[in-house]
């Protein structure tokens, strides 16, 4: 299979914070641009600058700082927002205006409220209006996978013709199947005039988990740009997760057949970072950067990684930026796992030792979620057993609000009977604290 280079279009900045919870500050945006430098990405979608004066801010101020990759600035198909992007990007070392307008019948009839023969006529004066302001423009069908195919060629043919150098099918929704969406590439390439001149781009949505598919059939089918989000953050159920895109075509590209110029070691530190500005983490199941993409519980599994890491892990940690894969102690490991992490602590166990121990960590991991150093190091020096309950709280009433916190308890123990003690406090744990203290 022939290998092709691929574009990666990263939407972090725009699409991405479109989700909620998700907005970030200029700074905070002009901190991670740095980093999806690092990382490598061609092109970097800033904002839409129409949207807000933060957002024309963030992209004029990336615009400048960041040189590298090309800068991309959205704007909807209207003469002002054309305007205020083509402004943002001044000073860009390499600028885009990207342009956009819906193509569906759904679209134009029930949001746009315009023909057929007005969205054409729209797509021909803003490409060309965009054009005034750099050579490379970018045009998008929005909800392209739900467009009547005769009109989609027809607009890409007229986008083309004004000087798009980019043509962006997105499926808005999630609605495709990789099939369609392949074959609605295949469709333009084979129909449009021109089309063999300009790059073709996907952009996919996850409402249906099949983003990242979608994105893979489309490259398969002549793509040569992927538009995509770190974290696979976006609207909705999100976008295409860069991390994914970039993975698949490397341990998987003999199949797959392209490359891309991303460096793979920054994708987790760019994660984090993400995560840490937003707030808002990847799920622990997250394919390449969630918190259990590289840890392994069962003891089948442990043993195997123990032996070659490539018995369980199809990507090497070190690849995407993370030291090391982590063998989880719990209650399904194994005597390996747990015999490397008393090595590790500096004990080498006998084969009693080890026996007797793990009996003793699989009865303790029943009933801990987390078994920590600590509880090993007490399991092997047999001092870890359950405190005899001396004591007994029978009763607890606390009074607080508007009044001085007070509590009055009973209290069981070594004694005869049972002791009562009134206590106060700066609130309702410190008062019954002070009247256990008093029995």
């Amino acid at each position: 299979m022939v290998t092709s280079d691929v574009l990666i279009f990263d939407t972090t900045l725009r699409d991405g914070e479109q989700a909620p919870g998700n907005s970030l500050s200029p700074e905070e945006k002009l901190r991670l641009a740095r980093q999806l430098d690092a990382l490598g990405v061609d092109i970097l979608e800033a904002g839409f600058p129409a949207a807000s004066e933060g957002d024309y801010r963030s992209v004029h101020e990336i615009a400048a700082e960041v040189r590298r990759p090309v800068i991309a600035a959205l704007a909807r198909c209207h003469e002002r927002d054309i305007d205020l992007a083509g402004e943002a990007l001044n000073g860009a070392a390499r600028g885009r205006l990207h342009v956009f307008i819906s193509t569906s019948d759904l679209h134009m009839r029930e949001k746009l409220r315009l023909t057929r023969d007005e969205v054409l006529e729209l797509t021909r004066q803003s490409v060309r209006r965009a054009r005034r302001y750099t050579d490379d423009v970018e045009f998008s069908a929005e909800d392209a996978s739900r467009t009547d195919p005769d009109f989609l060629c027809r607009v890409v043919e007229v986008a083309v013709a004004e000087g798009a150098g980019t043509i962006n099918l997105p499926d808005t929704v999630g609605y495709a199947m990789p099939h369609e969406y392949a074959g609605m590439f295949r469709d333009v390439r084979a129909r449009v005039p021109g089309a063999d001149q300009v790059i073709l781009s996907a952009h996919c949505h996850d409402d249906l988990g099949l983003a990242v598919a979608n994105s893979l059939a489309a490259i398969e089918a002549g793509a040569r740009q992927v538009e995509c989000t770190v974290n696979g953050i976006g609207e909705r159920a999100g976008n295409a997760a860069l991390e994914e895109i970039v993975m698949a075509g490397q341990v998987r590209g003999a199949a797959l057949g392209f490359r891309c110029n991303i460096e793979s070691r920054e994708i987790y530190r760019t994660s984090q970072l993400l995560s840490y500005l937003t707030g808002v983490f990847p799920q622990p199941n997250k394919a390449v950067v969630g918190k259990n993409a590289f840890a392994h519980e069962a003891g089948i599994h442990q043993h195997g990684m123990l032996q070659n890491g490539l018995t369980y892990e199809i990507i090497r940690p070190e690849m995407v930026g993370i030291p090391r894969s982590t063998l989880v102690l719990g209650k399904h490991s194994g005597r390996h796992a747990l015999e490397r992490r008393f090595r590790e602590l500096g004990y080498d166990l006998s084969e009693a030792q080890l026996l007797r121990v793990y009996a003793d960590f699989t009865a303790l991991a029943d009933r801990k979620r987390e078994i920590l150093d600590e509880d090993l190091l007490a399991l092997l020096h047999e001092s870890f057993h359950d405190a005899p309950e001396e004591y007994q709280l029978t009763h607890l009433r606390v009074v607080c609000g508007s009044v001085s916190p007070t509590a009055e308890v009973r209290m069981a123990g070594p004694w005869a009977g049972e002791r009562t003690a009134r206590g106060t406090g700066d609130g309702p744990i410190a008062a019954a604290f002070t009247a256990i203290s008093e029995t």
